[in-house]
């Protein structure tokens, strides 16, 4: 008897794109709606009246030709950019959608993790929608009577079992949905990146039982996160996407290696970023990023001493009288580095576009390759503050070593950190 519990041939999926003509707003009134409909009975009564155009629209391929197996009981991490079709991908796997073509063949019972608040029904308590999810995943009242008291005790929020889960943080309900969908016992688990949600003592909780479903009870896990260190950490076989297309399976460490070369080769010190894929699509957007750029080193290799200086192209949506700056540098196994904030003292006018200069200096950084996020907003996260835009996964460089005196660059052991430090000072007290 074989050992595939997910079979995938020749999977696709295509959406139909609307763009909507110049000059037509999407947005209607009962203004903008009596208008056209004195237009359009004006129309019938010319003779060759042109009819009223549609929207044009584009196919979009989030996913094309994808073929793999997973066997019962493997680790797996799926890694790509944003955009390249991993959310698509679960969706497929969780039969939350269907394929446009190609097949899926599953053994076994699903749970899937993939946005805030899965499965769960607003108005009930947080003890109904754990019988209301079990009874979704095929499971019996003994079954998940006998499983309660972990899943709870596992969320830590016996103080609010009884409340409708409407009044929830988006913690409480990512703990909820985590301990049901992992202690319910389906053959397949599978997680999206809203673990992130999560505070970072649940994470390492989360992790934790993930490795334990894999290993000690021989359920098979897929695995997405931006945190490539926690992938590594927790699978054992990676799948790469890139663009809808799976270019690499293997191990997760030659999948963690292929992904970032390849990230380096298709990357450009120019990155165009308007129409780019944002993970939190909530977000009001008054102040977009529209492209960012590398400025002074055109190859994308920084010396480690060496000074960084960004171009920041922003549109305002909206005119804001104030607002700030904020990034953070990661190394590319996905671990921060250290973060910078600017004041509130940037204002732009509706409609405006502007670009911020950004110099960087002497950042000391130790040799390795390294990526940014960046966001916009307005106040701090001491009396509140609230993100305008977020874009993540840009501005890939890599750091070299320092040259010798002899002219050839030294080595740097990952595990001596981060940060290259200035060399000190040195004087023998007598």
């Amino acid at each position: 008897m074989s050992d595939t519990i997910i079979r995938v041939e020749n999977l696709a999926k295509k959406y139909v794109l609307g763009h909507q003509e110049e000059g037509i707003s999407s947005y209607k009134t009962f203004r903008g709606a009596m208008t056209n409909t004195v237009k359009s009975l004006a129309g019938i009564f010319k003779r060759g009246a042109k009819k009223e155009e549609k929207p044009s629209q584009e196919e979009f391929w989030a996913l094309k030709d994808v073929s793999f197996e997973i066997q019962q009981g493997d680790r797996v991490g799926l890694i790509g950019s944003n955009g390249a079709g991993k959310s698509t991908l679960l969706k497929l796997l969780s039969r939350i959608t269907e394929p446009t073509t190609g097949q899926i063949r599953i053994k076994g019972r699903v749970a899937s993790l993939l946005e805030v608040g899965t499965g769960f029904h607003p108005e009930l308590t947080g003890r109904e929608n754990i019988f209301l999810n079990g009874a979704i995943l095929g499971m019996s009242k003994a079954e998940i009577q006998r499983k309660f008291d972990e899943i709870v005790a596992f969320a830590e929020i016996e103080k609010f079992l009884d409340t409708p889960v409407k009044r929830y943080s988006s913690g409480m309900y990512v703990r909820l949905a985590f301990a049901v969908a992992a202690h319910l016992e389906p053959e397949i688990l599978i997680i999206d990146e809203v673990l992130a949600v999560g505070d970072v003592q649940f994470q390492k909780k989360c992790l934790g039982k993930m490795e334990d479903v894999s290993t000690k009870e021989g359920r098979t896990v897929i695995f997405v996160s931006h945190n490539i260190s926690a992938v590594q950490q927790l699978t054992k076989i990676g799948l790469v996407l890139k663009k809808g297309k799976l270019i690499f399976s293997g191990s997760t460490g030659e999948a963690v290696e292929h992904y970032f070369t390849s990230a380096m080769d298709s990357s450009t010190v120019v990155y165009d970023v308007e129409h780019a894929p944002r993970k939190l699509s909530d977000l009001n957007r008054h102040v977009q990023f529209l492209a960012l750029e590398l400025e002074n080193h055109p190859t994308k290799l920084v010396p480690s001493d060496a000074d960084v200086h960004l171009r920041i192209t922003v549109r305002g949506n909206e005119t804001v009288e104030k607002f700030r700056f904020s990034m953070t540098l990661f190394r590319i196994d996905g671990t921060p580095v250290g973060s910078l904030f600017t004041s509130d003292s940037n204002s732009i006018r509706k409609a405006e576009v502007a670009t911020f200069r950004f110099e960087l200096k002497n950042l000391n950084l130790a040799p390795g390759m390294y990526y940014c996020g960046l966001a916009t907003g307005r106040g701090n996260h001491l009396e509140g503050h609230v993100d305008f835009d977020i874009v993540l996964d840009v501005l890939h460089f890599e750091v070299m070593a320092p040259e010798g005196v002899d002219g050839t660059r030294g080595f740097w052991v990952p595990w001596w950190g981060s940060i290259r430090l200035a060399e000190p000072v040195v004087s023998r007290v007598v």
